[in-house]
């Protein structure tokens, strides 16, 4: 798994092959744990391209905020006692109907045989 090192270091070059694709060495895809179809943001930075595995970019997005709600004292149990509420508002906006009663409208499913 890929160890969050702030430092930068020159790794290698690389070619654009004829269809524009960039190959990024075995050794570094292994060290990042970088799959077969593994996305990427493309920066742009002057006249330089940074690629950065979005996996990485989401685990310091989820970093970010999770240090922002701690720092707000919000807990995880706080947090998920308004996810049934926030499920309904999505639901309203989408559907334009309340979720809640959905389920207490349905009838209950006969038992499946095993």
């Amino acid at each position: 798994m890929a160890t969050h090192n702030p430092t930068l270091e020159y790794l290698t070059t690389a070619k654009i092959g004829e269809k524009g694709q960039l190959t990024v060495p075995k050794q570094f895809r292994e060290d990042l744990g970088l799959g077969s179809g593994a996305p990427f943001a493309v920066l742009r930075l002057g006249d330089g391209l940074i690629l950065l595995p979005e996996q990485q970019r989401f685990e310091l997005l989820c970093q970010h905020v999770s240090s922002r709600l701690t720092a707000a004292g919000v807990t995880s149990g706080s947090l998920l006692a308004t996810l049934p509420e926030a499920r309904n508002r999505v639901f309203v906006r989408r559907y334009g109907k309340d979720a809640s009663n959905k389920r207490s409208q349905r009838s209950p499913r006969p038992d499946r045989k095993k």
